[in-house]
């Protein structure tokens, strides 16, 4: 059986980057939330109050996320061969359901201001806002660029953006009720809000759910890529196949090859090579796990039911 893999490494310095960045915005957040706590009984405003429980749902997602960077960069040992390179991958997907999950939240929070509007009588309900968009937004800031090709950091940035979101509604909200009366647009802005963090969370949940059950990532065509491999000498048919991928770094392929005559081990290495080089550059898949046959009576179909 022949067996090789190309690991696209994260370097060390940028997942500890990763993780100092994580641990600065989970400080941030508690900082912002024991204060809206704190602003919410002084001047008693049940919006700050429940924009201090947003914060501080941010602060337990945001401690998922470290907590599953930190495992992600443990070793593989003999009772975890594949080590904690999932960690990420679950700590999205427990992020994006408890994203919808304060989506739902919001929704009836916003209905309810809305049927029940409160006017914001303190200044200082406009300032913590103010100060919670400067914190979520130094912290989205931290994050955003990790966000793009990491699940895990897509995750805790979408529940920063959020509450961002959350407080600029609040602090809109509170200015148009101070100066205009106007006391339905938190609500309406609140309700928006809402409905963007089940679009994006929904999307999230569903990529994740992707890699934690091994579908076959989107971007890889199984049946070009078998009949370009039995395009190569010496390969009659390539069957039993299996492409997933373990996290965001490593896309596996493992298959059986039937040969058309008993060849040697050097040769079957250098077609293994071979077709390395060509699910790697085409496809990125960069693990390839391939059991060589010549004779086997066995399936012979693409995709065989294990």
């Amino acid at each position: 059986m022949g067996h090789s893999h190309d690991h696209n490494h994260i370097h060390h310095h940028h997942n500890d980057l990763k993780g100092r960045n994580l641990f600065i915005s989970i400080l941030l957040n508690i900082v912002i939330t024991v204060a809206q706590v704190i602003g919410g009984i002084i001047s008693g405003s049940l919006s700050l109050l429940s924009d201090a429980l947003h914060n501080f749902s941010d602060v337990l997602s945001l401690i998922v996320s470290y907590i599953a960077n930190r495992l992600a960069k443990r070793k593989a040992s003999n009772k975890k061969t594949f080590g904690y390179k999932r960690a990420e991958i679950l700590a999205a997907f427990i992020n994006a359901a408890t994203l919808i999950i304060v989506a739902i939240l919001l929704i009836i929070e916003a209905v309810e201001r809305f049927q029940n509007p409160q006017k914001i009588a303190s200044n200082l309900v406009i300032w913590l806002s103010f100060i919670a968009i400067l914190g979520n937004g130094f912290s989205v800031l931290l994050l955003k660029k990790d966000a793009k090709a990491n699940m895990n950091m897509k995750s805790a940035y979408l529940h920063l953006l959020t509450d961002m979101m959350a407080s600029v509604a609040v602090l809109i909200g509170g200015l148009l009720m101070k100066y205009f009366d106007l006391f339905w647009v938190d609500s309406v802005l609140t309700f928006a809000i809402a409905l963007y963090l089940i679009w994006m969370g929904w999307d999230l949940l569903k990529n994740s759910t992707k890699v934690l059950m091994l579908f076959t990532p989107d971007s890889i065509p199984i049946q070009k890529i078998v009949d370009e491999i039995n395009t190569f000498d010496s390969v009659k048919n390539t069957h039993h196949v299996h492409v997933w991928q373990l996290n965001e770094d490593e896309i596996h392929l493992e298959a059986h090859i039937d040969f058309y005559e008993d060849i040697t081990l050097s040769k079957f290495d250098a077609i293994l090579k071979d077709i390395e080089t060509l699910v790697l550059d085409k496809y990125d898949i960069n693990h390839v796990n391939i059991q060589p046959e010549y004779g086997k009576d066995d399936a012979k179909e693409v995709i065989v039911q294990d």
